[in-house]
């Protein structure tokens, strides 16, 4: 079970992670879980035909793996994040653990910035994170990782739920990939025709 969009009270309960860009004319498109080759490259080649710039919350791991394709992620011009080096779950994992596991995608991803995976971080992690980063969450959740969804209504998720200032979230992932490509194609479209930018996450 997840939310699509974000409601206020959550983001006013948890008001010291960062949800939305409030007051931005731009949207915020972000991806999680990269960089993967034969689909992070995809998703670059789909922003630099549309123009659009992205901040990618990478897995150490994969930077490990994938250190060219890291690279073209920075010298295109989009923004990176820290997503732990093992995708690791906050509410699994203990403070020390999971903090360690941070640091060591840090000695790879050179950021200001943290998303934690599947958007679960307890409070005690939050307080030794918080002096080193924003934590940045999502207004719009396109669940293109479900695969009982189709790129249909992963679609649908964005476009009738973004708006000016939002933070999107898609999966630069093998398992996303069906259902994040054509819906990333449809919502770059939409931004193009509403002339709605895309920015880099502060």
């Amino acid at each position: 079970m997840y939310l699509v969009k974000t409601p206020p009270y959550l983001k006013r309960l948890l008001s010291g992670l960062t949800w939305e860009i409030t007051g931005s004319d731009e949207v915020y498109l972000t991806f999680d879980d990269g960089p993967v080759p034969g689909v992070t490259d995809k998703v670059l080649d789909l922003l630099r035909a549309a123009d659009k710039k992205a901040t990618f919350f990478c897995i150490g791991d994969n930077v490990r793996k994938s250190p060219a394709l890291y690279q073209r992620i920075l010298d295109e011009g989009h923004r990176v994040g820290n997503h732990t080096y093992h995708h690791v779950n906050g509410w699994r994992t203990s403070t020390d653990a999971y903090v360690e596991d941070a640091g060591r995608c840090a000695e790879l991803v050179n950021s200001g910035l943290f998303r934690p995976p599947y958007g679960r971080i307890t409070l005690s992690q939050f307080k030794v994170l918080q002096p080193m980063y924003k934590v940045i969450m999502w207004d719009v959740l396109s669940g293109d990782f479900d695969e009982a969804l189709d790129a249909a209504a992963c679609t649908r998720n964005v476009l009738e739920n973004y708006s000016r200032g939002s933070i999107i979230v898609f999966h630069d992932s093998e398992k996303a990939a069906p259902r994040m490509l054509p819906a990333l194609e449809a919502v770059l479209q939409d931004m193009q025709q509403k002339n709605l930018d895309a920015g880099l996450i502060p």
